[in-house]
């Protein structure tokens, strides 16, 4: 079969396409920006990619197109596939009836940590010797793609809320009939999807209810979304986890940065993990995984001991380099609470050591300005703080640097913000960039100039 797919760089889409290669099917698809570590994926692929929406590029006729949610009617890509007549999907009901029929899904949804806690999972199912198939929103470390289709029975998928498609507003993990799935978090996020978090909290609900009653719900215990989540009604049995006293399954730091934590059970300590990453919220993730493993069989021991050889997903606190003894990072941080756990990660790791915060409010929430006044807080953890006010936001991040008094500013281009970084950085410091996109190669530019003025 051929498949061409609209939107195709995506981190959802490209997993689809790399699914979709190793079914044996031809592939083709098309995009209008396309960068790495996806467009890079996609080469190693061998699927030919077209630049933009000409119509041009359903010549000849695929046997199905499959849409990704990025595109709305108006694209000339569109327009021309609903005059054609050619069948169309979305990915996610394309994933659900090609791949995940028949297998056991294990699911993590949440507004932050899906990545991170998919990419833990399917590394303790692949070192238990299960080799699962997996769909994950990056490229995790230990795996040289975002998806494979692996051994049946275990699929592992990041179940995203985000909308599914032009033609089907419900969010893709409706789709997922998950047996395990795991519920990280709820939050306020895609402004420009949900009106407010009781719409965002009745899609979760949604998908609460295809949970079959033999499988398991696998709960933080300290959000009150989650917790009005399953009030509306749940049929399957849940196992919180967390850090308070009241969570079923808990973990309890032996180091400072959370390198070395124990796992807790019932008042009962389990284990201790042992891994090269550090941060409380990563702990947590790492719970999540432990206990979902544990529901498709994979002994607790052996859960741990993988946390030992896990490398995690790029773009999560990624070391980017080290130039005069300042240190580059990457985070794909993008909400207030992601950004609170990301700093506080760093600051567990480095001290005393001073941190400079970078951030391109990116995301469509943080250009609408639903966060504008939770921002500030949220970089209090920052030593200094450098804004990137973008042409496309539509309020102004100045305001936000103000409330964080004179640690704190906002440039409007990328090389102004170059200097102004490397103006004020000394031997010592530790650079951390945030943003959900490629941030114009800021990693690679601020390297370059500290090593010019090494």
């Amino acid at each position: 079969m051929r498949v061409h797919i609209l939107g195709i760089c995506g981190t959802f889409m490209g997993g689809i396409a790399a699914l979709a290669v190793e079914a044996g099917h031809e592939v083709t698809g098309s995009d209008l920006h396309v960068y790495p570590p996806m467009s890079t994926q996609l080469e190693a692929l061998g699927i030919q990619l077209t630049h933009g929406w000409d119509p041009s590029q359903f010549s000849p006729a695929p046997d199905v197109v499959i849409v990704g949610n990025a595109l709305s009617r108006g694209n000339p890509a569109v327009e021309y596939l609903l005059n054609s007549g050619l069948p169309y999907v979305s990915g996610p009901a394309w994933l659900a009836h090609y791949v995940l029929q028949d297998r056991w899904v294990l699911a993590v949804a949440g507004t932050h940590g899906k990545t991170t806690t998919s990419s833990i999972l399917t590394w303790i199912l692949e070192f238990a010797g299960l080799s699962p198939g997996f769909l994950i929103g990056g490229v995790p470390g230990n795996f040289l793609t975002s998806a494979r289709l692996g051994s049946p029975p275990f699929f592992v998928v990041e179940a995203d809320e985000y909308d599914t498609a032009f033609f089907d507003k419900r969010a893709k993990f409706v789709h997922y009939r998950a047996r395990t799935a795991i519920l990280n978090n709820l939050e306020y996020d895609h402004a420009d999807i949900y009106p407010d978090v009781a719409s965002i909290r009745r899609m979760f609900h949604q998908w609460v209810r295809t949970v079959p009653s033999e499988g398991r719900l696998i709960v933080r215990d300290d959000d009150s979304e989650l917790a009005q989540t399953l009030a509306l009604g749940a049929w399957t049995p849940t196992e919180s986890f967390g850090r308070s006293a009241m969570a079923q399954w808990q973990v309890r730091p032996r180091a400072l940065d959370w390198s070395s934590f124990e796992v807790w059970h019932a008042g009962e300590c389990m284990g201790l993990a042992q891994w090269n990453v550090f941060g409380a919220h990563n702990a947590d993730n790492a719970l999540a995984a432990i206990i979902a493993a544990r529901h498709a069989g994979v002994p607790l021991d052996v859960a741990l001991a993988a946390l030992g050889s896990f490398k995690n997903t790029r773009r999560r606190l990624e070391n980017r380099g080290i130039v005069r003894d300042i240190t580059v990072y990457d985070d794909f941080a993008h909400h207030p609470t992601a950004i609170v756990a990301t700093i506080e990660a760093l600051r567990s790791r480095v001290g005393k050591a001073r941190v400079l915060a970078v951030l391109e409010p990116r995301s469509a929430t943080m250009r609408m300005g639903v966060h504008r006044d939770t921002l500030a807080a949220s970089l209090q953890g920052a030593d200094q703080v450098y804004l990137y006010a973008s042409p496309d936001i539509g309020w102004d991040v100045a305001g936000v640097a103000k409330a964080l008094g004179t640690r704190a500013t906002s440039v409007h281009t990328l090389p102004d913000l170059v200097q102004s970084i490397i103006k004020e950085a000394r031997p010592g410091d530790h650079i951390l960039v945030m943003s959900n996109g490629g941030f114009g190669g800021l990693h690679e530019k601020l390297l370059s100039a500290l090593q010019v003025g090494a």
